[in-house]
């Protein structure tokens, strides 16, 4: 037997992967996923010296900036929203390689500096001549910003550097739109350098689901229509929509969570297992998974859409939607969604995946819940399982990142009563190290050239293929969407939805 040295074993699970010599152009630096998520983020892998000596970090915008200003406002970014402490020695290393450029994204020569910029750092950083572009910026911008990356040779890459692309959601707004971005990006960049963030693939819950599925042998022989009746996907916010009508207003619940985060967490549930968790295999059991997805019709009774109305909402009175600065008064956009999906193959045959979204709800929370069908046979007197609901594996996906399962047995006594009770597992108190924030996962993984968690073309224009049939029928209605209480769990239709299959909405 062959002795290895652990330190150099690329196989050693203890060791963290670490990325090589390479710098991350952000833009959009002033805005809120940059100030609240990327930066903080950036920080914390450099905490955990996860980021190669030289790393740099150069931002792009309109404002009339000095290198300090960016670094002033990275520092306050950083001490805010950090998730490890706040250490000088940390940040003063990270602070050497922060560069700000100024200009607009039509602006040329405002791209040569930046070029030029790029260039300076490899020199003086030795940042091996890779470079990442997080375009942190409305879809709209996407065409301009990539041609003008080619123009400068920003784009070019050699046989001993890479050149990546991260670009944040939404992608488009149906599959027309979606096709011409990917073209577009295409164009200037090949597709194993893109990489499209969705940052609930970065969560540890979720890329649990495939350990929970794959690892065990208790649930997989269980993992289908035999013994499955339906499955629930919920993410649910308890916020409104103040001071974010320019992104949403127009867009709606169903393009910018269903399209993405939604189906996303569909094809990790039912996907079947791929030969390995390559990226090539993990896609490829995605994309099929997604192409049998199809929405479940009548979609009159099979899908919902809502709009939260103004009202109290944990003690605090909060307006409605149409109320909200810089929605119009007469504005269609839903702020709540719910479609009937069904995933036409072997396994998942005659199994209801219900899939619903909507903002100022009961609390927040994204689950996944697996609802088991009832045992064929109770050998008990009716009044003894009274209270016995169906068995229900749910895994949390935030907060409180865990796995919940549901089961029957006996109450203590001396009649036989059975009710239901939950078995809990929570990552907080299953393990000492506390979990990553999924843009820490998702930037690492940019910098490592590890595409796995991060949707393809085929990917993205499937899972449109599956909505836009819902979105063309809502726009068809012509009706305003179903007024909500806030604090609620949707409109009354949601609840139709269900019931009129004998089914009900978990209330989490």
């Amino acid at each position: 037997m062959t002795w290895r040295n652990p330190l150099r074993d690329p196989r050693d699970k203890r060791l963290p992967r670490i990325a090589g010599p390479s710098s991350l152009v952000i833009f959009g630096v002033t805005g809120d996923l940059a100030r609240k998520k990327l930066m903080p983020a950036i920080y914390d892998l450099a905490h955990r010296g996860l980021l190669p000596a030289g790393f740099s970090l150069i931002g792009f915008a309109r404002r009339d900036w000095e290198h300090q200003d960016f670094g002033e406002l990275v520092h306050d970014s950083v001490k805010e929203h950090a998730r490890t402490p706040f250490k000088e020695s940390v940040w003063n290393r990270l602070a050497e390689g922060i560069r700000f450029v100024q200009g607009t994204f039509d602006d040329d020569d405002a791209f040569d500096r930046l070029a030029q910029t790029v260039r300076e750092l490899d020199a003086e950083r030795g940042t091996g001549g890779n470079t990442a572009f997080y375009l942190s910026i409305p879809p709209g911008a996407f065409p301009v910003v990539t041609k003008q990356l080619a123009r400068s040779g920003l784009a070019e890459a050699d046989e001993n550097t890479w050149r990546r692309v991260v670009i944040e959601k939404p992608f488009g707004h149906d599959l027309a739109s979606a096709k011409e971005l990917n073209a577009i990006v295409n164009d200037v960049f090949p597709e194993e350098s893109v990489f499209r963030i969705d940052h609930y693939l970065g969560k540890e819950t979720v890329q649990n689901i495939l350990a929970l599925r794959f690892a065990n042998q208790l649930f997989e022989p269980l993992w289908n229509a035999n013994y499955i009746d339906h499955v629930q996907i919920t993410m649910a916010e308890d916020i409104g929509l103040g001071g974010r009508a320019g992104y949403y207003d127009g867009i709606g619940a169903a393009r910018d969570v269903i399209q993405n985060h939604l189906l996303q967490l569909l094809a990790f549930t039912a996907m079947d297992e791929p030969l390995s968790f390559e990226p090539k295999a993990l896609r490829a059991e995605k994309a099929k998974v997604l192409a049998a997805t199809k929405p479940m019709g009548p979609l009159e009774e099979t899908t919902a859409r809502g709009q939260y109305a103004g009202g109290w909402q944990g003690g605090t009175k909060v307006p409605g939607l149409l109320q909200e600065a810089g929605f119009a008064k007469d504005s269609t956009t839903e702020t709540y969604a719910a479609v009937t999906l069904e995933v036409q193959n072997r396994r998942w045959a005659g199994v209801p995946f219900y899939l619903r979204t909507g903002k100022r709800m009961g609390r927040r929370v994204t689950e996944i819940a697996v609802v088991f069908k009832r045992a064929p046979h109770l050998p008990f007197d009716s009044t003894s399982t009274e209270e016995l609901g169906q068995n229900a594996l749910v895994i949390r996906v935030q907060p409180d990142e865990g796995i919940t399962l549901r089961f029957g047995s006996k109450v203590p006594g001396t009649t036989m009563e059975v009710r239901d009770v939950t078995m809990d597992f929570g990552y907080g108190h299953a393990f000492t190290e506390s979990s990553p924030e999924a843009y820490e996962r998702l930037i690492l993984d940019v910098l490592l050239g590890e595409p796995s968690l991060f949707p393809v073309n085929e990917e993205v224009e499937i899972s449109w293929e599956i909505l836009d049939p819902v979105l063309e029928h809502w726009a068809k209605l012509g009706t305003a969407p179903e007024q909500y209480p806030p604090g609620s769990w949707g409109p009354k239709s949601a609840d139709e939805m269900l019931e009129r299959t004998g089914r009900n909405w978990r209330r989490p």
